[in-house]
């Protein structure tokens, strides 16, 4: 419980369920686990044109494995980061995903259960099994320095 919200509902709130993927199933969206990371905190919510958007601080820790257009999952819905810094990410909810999910009710301050995907979490635990920690490096060991020293940038 102490990586999720689950503490904290209450009866009647709004919540998110959706079937599971079974193995035979077309995938035709993101990775999503089922497993929460960790929690976020809504910072910012305002409409646009067509569109909601939502800032969602979270943890660093949580923070090193969004990217902008990469997906995460949000009080279980599966999303896409629109923006995103080492301690937050933005995201544009269509009008489809705010009929139709408990994102739409959540105001600034609220504490969501946050998802990251899975494919950055094994990249980096392969990356540190073959290189380790480098000093100085955040946890987890994989920087910049290492990627380059490796040849795995240009």
């Amino acid at each position: 419980l102490e990586r999720t919200t689950l503490g904290q509902a209450q009866p009647g709130q709004p919540v998110n369920l959706e079937r599971a993927l079974r193995v035979s199933d077309r995938l035709g969206g993101h990775l999503v686990t089922g497993h929460v990371d960790g929690v976020g905190v809504l910072k910012r919510r305002g409409m646009a044109t067509r569109y909601l958007e939502l800032e969602i601080g979270v943890p660093p820790k949580l923070g090193r494995y969004l990217v902008e257009k990469g997906s995460v999952a949000v009080d279980g819905i599966s999303l896409t980061v629109n923006r995103c810094g080492p301690d937050w990410f933005g995201l544009a909810l269509i009008p489809h995903t705010i009929e139709r999910t408990a994102l739409a009710v959540k105001g600034v301050g609220t504490r969501v259960n946050i998802e990251c995907d899975i494919l950055g979490k094994y990249v980096e635990r392969l990356l540190e099994a073959r290189y380790g920690n480098l000093p100085g490096a955040a946890p987890g060991g994989v920087t910049e320095e290492l990627l380059n020293k490796h040849g795995y940038l240009p």
